[in-house]
């Protein structure tokens, strides 16, 4: 696990409320590509159900980064795209069963007009660190 530092709230920054502005640290940089909610399989899981998509693409995020030898402890950033505003709170819900509260790391929301395939609810992307 890497050691991070986050700060939360700089000096003149408005105080985020559901990630954290600045996070540091010194490692080995990993870089998970933009993940969809497809099994193992490359099946889609839950078909218009962005709770069941956001499970799913956290799960397969959760692997990457095992693959890397990295866990969401050592995510610094992560990058939410999605084709409506309304699935955040299913990405929250399902971010917080993988990444407490205290831990959460920087943060970019961006609304799409469409994603690879129109079933894609939402895609994430992550950056991690980690020390060897």
């Amino acid at each position: 696990m890497s050691e991070l530092t986050r700060i939360p709230a700089p000096d003149g920054v408005a105080p985020a409320t559901a990630y954290t502005h600045v996070v540091m640290g010194t490692g080995r940089f990993v870089a998970i590509s933009g993940q969809l909610a497809l099994d193992e399989d490359g099946k889609l899981v839950g078909e218009g159900d962005a709770t069941a998509q956001a499970h799913q693409v956290f799960e397969n995020l959760r692997r990457c980064l095992a693959a890397a030898g990295a866990t969401f402890d050592d995510v610094i950033k992560l990058t939410f795209f999605v084709t409506d505003m309304a699935h955040m709170p299913a990405i929250r819900t399902a971010r917080t069963t993988h990444i407490p509260d205290d831990r959460l790391p920087a943060a970019s929301a961006v609304q799409v007009a469409a994603l690879v395939r129109p079933e894609f609810l939402m895609e994430i992307e992550a950056f991690a660190v980690v020390t060897e």
